[in-house]
Parts: C-alpha cells; structure tokens; sequence
C-alpha cells in the first residue's frame, strides 16, 4: 500500500474505527506486563512453539505429524486451559486487580514515595544489623485486596519505628508481611503465596518464597530482610536480587516506586543523627 492510499485509508476511517484501535492499543497496554511474567510467558513460548511445529510439518510433507497436530489446534483453547490453568488464573487476577487511578491520572505524586522509601531503608539496616527478619510488600497498579483480607488492617503513617515494631521477634504480627499501599502501612501479618520457582537457591526460606511469589502473582515490590543472615533482598516480578547494601536498597525503590530516574541517595539528617548515636557504625555488605 502507497502512502496516498494509506492516508486515504484514514480519511475514510469513522469514529467507531477509532474506538476500535484505542481498545485494542489499551488491551495490549494491560496485557504486555502480564505476560511478561513468568507464567504469561510459559503460554506465549508454548503457542508460538507448535505454530512454528505445525508450520514445519506441512512445509517437509510429515503428514502424520500434521494431522495430530491439526487435531490439537481443533481442541487448542481447551488444552491451554487444561495445562496453563494456574497461569491463566494468575493473569486474570493481574488483570483484575489493576488500579485505574494511574491511567487516569489520579495517582499521588511519586514524590510522596521519597520518605517513606527512606523511612523502610533506615528501618531495613537496623533489622539487617540485629537480625530481625521482615517481609514488605510495596503496592503498584494491582490492589492486592485478597491478601488484606489475611492480615490486620491498620492504615497508619510509615515511620522506621512502626515498621521495627511489627517485625518486633515477640510481636503479634511479625510472621506475616506488611503492605504498604497509598503511601501507607495498610496492612499486617498478611499471608503471601510461596513461589515455586526451581530456580530459587535452596538455602531460601518461605519469607524468601513468598516474597517472590508475591513478586510473580502482582506487580508489587517486596523488600526482605533475612532472619538468618541479616541480608536484603528485592523481589521485582519474579527475581530476587540479593545482599543489597541500604544505599543500593534506597536507589532500587527509587527506580521501582517513582516515575522519575533515581539520583545518588543523600544522606539525610535524621539518618546521620541515628548513626551518630549508633557510634557512626554502618554495616558494610
């Protein structure tokens, strides 16, 4: 097609052609993050792998091969739903869950983040320091309503002494994972769904799992803190990265949480007072 006929095209097009383009350009908007998890793309690759399969057999005449695939792609949408069912489940609930503040523009500045990115960061150094394990759940597009509901609502400002408080050893809710959701300490003590990723290191316990597996059934950003060994780590959709120093924490939530790119962290003058009165001791990591 010449660049006359296209041009001609779009002068014929009516609004309902419009309104056509726009819902399918927002239904790939919602549906590329889906799928770039690891269930969604288990699918894609599992699609374009017997199309590619089927194509081969016509093309070299295997003409057996070809009919049982053939077969397969008559009852296709049933198998993929037979085999994917968690996944598909898992994307649906993905779908469902997404907050439609941020594509209207009704989402609070990310600037509102700074501090209570650096409120988690001090509180996270303290817990490395003394060994306190913790799981925080940073929430983005996705509500994550289903996992309130199996912990304690609490909706409080994020402070690094509330934050130290839950995950006190001898608290009530310090088992479970704290979420923090509209720049607020939502909820507490919540159950989180363990991954069951083989690519894990052994050595990882269920905080480590259920910090991932939150991380591959939302777009949430969870922050973990090992019982164990003191060690940081960051779950983002399905990947853990581990033995984060806080400076490097502060810089990863920074990237995750606001829209704008991340500047070197400054020390600011409550977490140069804590220090001193620490003795000026810092973990190195």
């Amino acid at each position: 097609m010449s660049f006359d006929g296209f041009f001609e095209q779009l002068r014929r097009m009516e609004v309902n052609n419009w309104a056509d383009i726009a819902i399918v350009a927002l239904l790939i908007y919602f549906l590329v993050p889906v799928l770039r998890s690891s269930g969604g793309m288990r699918i894609v690759w599992t699609v374009c792998a017997l199309v590619v399969i089927y194509w081969l057999t016509d093309v070299f005449k295997f003409y057996l091969l070809n009919y049982i695939l053939g077969i397969i792609w008559s009852v296709g949408i049933i198998a993929v739903v037979i085999l994917f069912q968690p996944e598909i489940r898992r994307m649906l609930d993905h779908l469902g869950k997404v907050k439609l503040t941020r594509f209207l523009g009704m989402q609070k500045p990310t600037e509102e983040m700074v501090p209570i990115i650096q409120q988690t960061v001090m509180a996270c150094e303290v817990m490395s320091r003394e060994r306190v394990g913790a799981l925080m759940v940073f929430a983005r597009d996705n509500s994550l309503d289903e996992y309130f509901k199996t912990g304690t609502m609490i909706e409080a400002k994020v402070s690094e002494q509330l934050i130290r408080n839950i995950f006190f050893p001898k608290a009530a809710l310090h088992d479970g994972a704290m979420i923090i959701r509209d720049g607020k300490i939502a909820a507490a003590g919540c159950v989180l769904p363990l991954s069951d990723s083989h690519s894990l290191s052994a050595d990882l316990g269920t905080r480590h799992r259920a910090g991932v597996g939150m991380s591959e059934a939302s777009d949430a950003v969870v922050v973990i803190v090992s019982e164990e060994t003191g060690t940081i780590s960051v779950a983002v959709g399905g990947v853990l990265k581990r033995y984060l120093a806080p400076q490097t924490l502060e810089r990863l939530l920074r990237n995750e949480l606001c829209k704008a790119p991340a500047q070197k962290p400054q020390r600011e003058v409550l977490w140069q007072k804590r220090h001193k009165n620490a003795g000026g001791e810092r973990d190195e990591q």
